[in-house]
């Protein structure tokens, strides 16, 4: 994903698996302040991967925007400045 920006992901409604439309992204936990440390992940050829700090399941969908997100309303959107 060089050269585009790394969407950011979070699981503020304790979903058990997120679906994404990409394969690298941030997890983030929750919408801060109640978020963890945001942690880099690359499915690499897989088309699933589990967060290590709040075992988020995230599987890829091919279908979905690289910001979409089912159930919807998971990317963290960032406030501006």
């Amino acid at each position: 994903m060089a050269g585009h920006r790394i969407p950011h992901f979070q699981n503020d409604i304790g979903a058990d698996m997120i679906e994404i439309g990409v394969t690298e992204f941030m997890c983030c936990g929750a919408t801060p302040p109640y978020d963890h440390p945001h942690v880099y992940l690359d499915m690499g050829d897989e088309r699933e991967i589990v967060c290590g700090y709040c075992s988020t399941l995230y599987r890829y969908d091919a279908a979905l925007a690289p910001e979409e997100t089912r159930p919807a309303g998971c990317r963290l959107v960032e406030a501006a400045a």
